[in-house]
C-alpha cells in the first residue's frame, strides 16, 4: 500500500467535463500546501494536542481553516464549503470537532502559538526556497512593513472596543514582507489587541516586530541586512531604540511625528539645500524635494540616524491642520548608517520617493503622483500653482499678502511629514530610490 505523502487527494485536471467538482480554484492552494508541506508541518507541531483514537488530524483541520478563509470564508462554520468537496479536501472536520480544537488551542495559549508559528517559519523558509529568483531576500536584504488596521465588529465580540475612527471593532498590528513592486505582502505577523488600543504604543510595535522576525530565515533576524519601516506611530524613542540596539543592529525607516520644533528647523532650511527626489524608477519626482536636517534636533536618538525633510504640493481638498499661512514643507527620512555617502554634486539626499499615495492619520491628508490640476489652478496659471513658498518668501510677504497669494493660486505650500531611516547605504549614483 502506498504510503501517504499529504492530507490532500491528488486532483487530475482534464477538460472531458466528467466529474465536475466546485472550488476548483482553490486546488492551486492544496497544490501550494503539498509542496511546501504545510500540512506536514502543522500536524508534527501539533501532535501533542491530538487525541489517541481522534479521527481528524489537529494540523489538517487548520490549514483547512485557513483554506475555507482564502476562499471567502469568516467563521468556523464556512470550513462546511470544503467539507461539500472530499475529492478535492479529503475528510474534512464536522463544525464541533473545528471548534473544539480551536478551544483546546486556545486553552494551551503560548504553548500551541509558538509551535504553530514554529512550523508556519519552517514552511516559510521552504517556500521561498522554491521560488528562487522570486523570493523577497533575492537582493540579498528583507523589508518588513508593520502597520496597525481596523476590523469593525458588528456584535459585542471578545476585546472588542470604540476605535479612533468612531468605529467599533479590534485594532490589531500586522507586519508583512515586502515583495516589491511586482508582488504583495507577505502576512508574517499580526498581533490582536482591542479597538481602543493606541496606535504608537511602543511594546505593541516591540512585539509585532519580534513576531515577524521569528518568521524569516535566521540569518535575516538582526543585522542590516532587514530593515523595519512603519509609518509616524512607530516614531517613538523606545521603538527605534530597541531596533538599533547593539546586537541587534536592524535598519530602519519610521515615520517621525512633526513637532513645533522641527517645524520651525525646516522653515529654516535654505533653497539651495533642496534637492529633487526621485520615483522609484530613478526619474525626478515632479513637485517634490527633500533635506537633510542635523544638530541637536537628533539628540536623544540613536547614534548614527539621519533626519530626511521632504516637500511636497498636496492634492486638491487635502485638509491641513497646520496654518497654512506657515506651511511650507513635505515628508522627512532617515536613512543611513554612519559614513554613508552621498550622489555625486547632491547637496542632501536624494533619495526620498513615496508611494503613488501617501496617507497621513495626523494631518487627515493624502499626497498623489501625477494628479490632474483642479479648476482653481488651471484658472491661476499651472506654473504658479505648482511652485511652494518658501520660508522667506512668507516672512517677506506676511501672512496677510500670504492669504491673499494662497486665494490666487490655491495651494501653492507643501505639506510636511518626518520619517527616520537608519542602515540604509545611499549608492552613488542617484538611480536608487528608498520607500519611506
Amino acid at each position: 500500500m502506498k504510503q501517504p505523502i499529504g492530507s490532500y487527494p491528488h486532483v487530475l485536471v482534464r477538460d472531458e467535463g466528467r466529474a465536475v467538482v466546485s472550488q476548483a480554484g482553490s486546488v492551486l492552494l492544496v497544490e501550494t500546501v503539498h509542496k511546501t508541506g504545510l500540512d506536514q508541518a502543522m500536524s508534527a507541531a501539533l501532535a501533542p494536542w491530538r487525541k489517541p483514537r481522534a479521527v481528524h488530524d489537529p494540523g489538517k483541520i487548520l490549514v483547512d481553516l485557513a483554506v475555507s478563509v482564502a476562499l471567502g470564508g469568516d467563521c468556523l462554520a464556512d470550513i462546511a464549503m470544503l467539507r461539500a468537496e472530499p475529492a478535492v479536501f479529503g475528510p474534512v472536520a464536522s463544525d464541533p470537532t473545528a471548534s473544539r480544537l480551536v478551544d483546546i488551542l486556545a486553552t494551551a495559549g503560548k504553548e500551541a502559538l509558538t509551535a504553530i508559528r514554529s512550523a508556519r517559519s519552517e514552511v516559510r523558509q521552504r517556500a521561498w526556497t522554491l521560488v528562487g529568483n522570486r523570493a523577497p531576500n533575492t537582493g540579498g536584504q528583507v523589508i518588513v512593513d508593520l502597520d496597525g488596521v481596523l476590523v469593525v465588529s458588528h456584535s459585542d465580540k471578545q476585546d472588542a472596543a470604540p476605535t479612533w475612527k468612531k468605529t467599533y471593532g479590534h485594532h490589531p498590528l500586522m507586519g508583512f514582507v515586502d515583495h516589491g513592486p511586482g508582488g504583495t505582502g507577505e502576512p508574517v505577523a499580526a498581533l490582536l489587541r482591542p479597538g481602543n488600543a493606541g496606535s504608537d504604543t511602543a511594546a505593541d510595535h516591540i512585539e509585532a516586530t519580534r513576531l515577524a522576525l521569528t518568521q524569516l530565515p535566521k540569518k535575516y533576524r538582526r543585522g542590516r541586512q532587514t530593515r523595519i519601516r512603519c509609518d509616524s506611530a512607530g516614531g517613538t524613542h523606545e521603538f527605534v531604540g530597541w531596533l538599533a540596539r547593539r546586537g541587534r543592529w536592524l535598519s530602519y525607516s519610521v515615520g517621525m511625528v512633526l513637532t513645533g520644533a522641527l517645524h520651525q528647523r525646516v522653515l529654516k532650511i535654505p533653497a539651495s539645500a533642496w534637492t529633487p527626489a526621485l520615483e522609484t524608477g530613478g526619474e525626478v519626482r515632479d513637485g517634490a524635494w527633500v533635506a537633510e536636517l542635523t544638530g541637536d534636533i537628533l539628540q536623544g536618538w540613536p547614534k548614527g540616524m539621519r533626519l530626511i525633510v521632504r516637500k511636497e504640493r498636496p492634492h486638491p481638498g487635502a485638509q491641513l491642520s497646520v496654518p497654512v499661512s506657515r506651511m511650507t514643507l513635505g515628508r522627512a527620512c532617515t536613512p543611513i548608517s554612519e559614513g554613508a555617502h552621498l550622489p555625486s554634486g547632491a547637496s542632501a539626499p536624494t533619495l526620498i520617493a513615496p508611494p503613488e499615495w501617501w496617507r497621513t492619520k495626523e494631518r487627515g491628508a493624502c499626497f498623489r503622483h501625477g494628479r490632474q490640476p483642479c479648476r482653481d489652478e488651471r484658472a491661476a496659471g499651472r506654473s504658479a500653482s505648482r511652485q511652494p513658498l518658501s520660508a522667506a518668501v512668507v516672512s517677506l510677504l506676511g501672512h496677510a499678502a500670504h492669504r491673499s497669494l494662497l486665494q490666487a493660486a490655491r495651494r501653492p505650500h507643501a505639506l510636511a511629514e518626518l520619517t527616520a531611516l537608519h542602515g540604509v547605504p545611499i549608492p552613488a549614483g542617484a538611480g536608487q530610490t528608498e520607500y519611506c
